[in-house]
């Protein structure tokens, strides 16, 4: 499931951060950015866990070009173990065998759907499973981005596995239901999926998010004041303002505005609280509260809608026409699921580029909303400029890799459009008109 793009984030801000936390629509997504020493005259004090997060040190034995290559390295060879993998069940008829030994131990479809799918799922974590604790564990604690413990870390990971393979094996289920019972069932499917999104947006702050972080309401008074008065100017209404401790696991630093509706709330990480002035804090901030006064959470949900149909169509095509000369009893049949798989894996891969091309857009829209809502464009670049320290960024990644991989623009793009901006005539900075302040083509 991929988030109202976001997405990230393979590569996002927080390297010990779960795949369900990683459902924020993150302000920065900073992963493409370099190591620059950010200034530290202004910043507030570190708390003694967050000492690791100090710029250089460890730094020094990896810059953020090798750790981004590295990554994109590791990113690839994933990326080509998975689609290995689902070829050999495929081709191997392993799918079938699966399939049979399921009927064997169960007598009802849904269980010989769980046996399938959990066998496929299994398969698939124990053969990635190295490669996930060299990308998310070895390199960015070798690099001094995370000094969570391993235990942490596995713990981490195992529940945000376990919350993943349940949604999974729902929507497994559910697809193999629907296959079973209507010819439209790509286009239901894709309807109870955007459903299932909804929700997650809606929980995510007050049931998932607390079984990674510990929450505590902010405990400055006057910068919790400044950042609901920056929401109320925003027009957006939050549920309080809520610190994540976050220097427990990594030095990098992130905010959010969480939630739908009763469970919105401001999410700020204990680095950012610490290591930011006011009015960078601020910054960040409004270039999140741009995202729901531009409504992307449902633009961008439309978008992810229209990539998850177009996956599930193409998934009905193959299996309507080839079920037979793949072994299958029918398209319903279990045993075709890694050819399921690995279709929607090859519309994924022309649809996330133009995905990502969309959430640029908008990233774009909101960085410019952001900039004209706090009318300070130097400490929107001060923000950018620190947390490309803290973070470990890439500042300019190959257009490539931005085009094909990346739903934010590059750092030093978007730091290049707040310094236009600041440079225009006063007279020309004017308000916010809910998309672009700057009144510049936002694509």
């Amino acid at each position: 499931m991929a988030s109202r793009r976001r997405r990230s984030s393979g590569e996002r801000n927080s390297p010990s951060a779960p795949s369900s936390c990683r459902a924020i629509r993150s302000p920065f997504c900073t992963q493409c950015a370099a190591p620059r020493t950010a200034p530290e005259t202004h910043a507030r004090t570190a708390p003694p866990s967050s000492t690791a997060a100090k710029p250089g040190g460890m730094l020094a034995s990896m810059d953020a070009a090798r750790y981004h290559r590295l990554q994109l390295i590791l990113r690839i060879v994933g990326f080509a173990l998975t689609i290995g993998y689902l070829v050999a069940l495929a081709a191997s008829g392993a799918g079938v065998a699966l399939a049979g030994a399921a009927r064997l131990v169960a007598e009802a479809r849904w269980w010989q759907v769980a046996v399938v799918a959990g066998a496929v799922g299994l398969g698939h974590t124990v053969l990635t499973l190295p490669l996930g604790w060299v990308r998310g564990y070895a390199l960015p604690r070798r690099a001094g981005l995370l000094h969570q413990s391993l235990r942490g870390w596995l713990a981490d990971k195992l529940t945000a596995a376990a919350i993943g393979g349940a949604l999974a094996l729902a929507v497994v289920e559910l697809i193999y239901a629907l296959i079973g019972s209507t010819a439209a069932w790509w286009m239901v499917a894709t309807l109870a999926l955007v459903a299932l999104e909804i929700v997650l947006a809606l929980v995510f702050p007050v049931w998932l998010l607390p079984l990674f972080y510990r929450l505590t309401p902010l405990q400055d008074a006057a910068l919790g004041a400044r950042l609901v008065e920056l929401a109320r100017r925003g027009g957006v209404r939050a549920v309080g303002v809520w610190v994540a401790d976050q220097s427990r696991k990594s030095r990098t630093a992130n905010a959010a505005l969480a939630g739908v509706g009763a469970t919105r709330r401001i999410i700020l990480f204990d680095t950012l609280v610490h290591r930011f002035e006011a009015r960078e804090i601020e910054s960040v901030l409004a270039h999140e509260l741009a995202h729901h006064v531009h409504r992307d959470v449902w633009r961008g949900l439309a978008v992810h809608a229209a990539a998850t149909a177009a996956g599930l169509w193409a998934a009905a095509r193959v299996l309507d026409a080839a079920a037979g000369a793949l072994g299958l009893a029918g398209p319903a049949d279990p045993a075709g699921l890694p050819w399921l798989a690995l279709v929607l894996l090859a519309v994924g891969a022309v649809t996330t580029p133009l995905a990502n091309a969309a959430s640029r857009a908008m990233e774009r829209q909101a960085d410019d909303y952001a900039v004209a809502l706090t009318g300070d464009a130097d400490a929107f670049v001060g923000a950018m400029e620190r947390l490309a320290a803290l973070n470990l960024a890439e500042r300019r990644p190959h257009p490539v890799e931005e085009f094909l991989l990346h739903g934010h623009p590059s750092i030093d793009r978007r730091i290049a459009r707040a310094r236009r901006w600041l440079a225009r005539p006063a007279s020309l900075r004017s308000g916010t008109d809910g998309r672009s302040p700057s009144h510049e083509s936002s694509t």
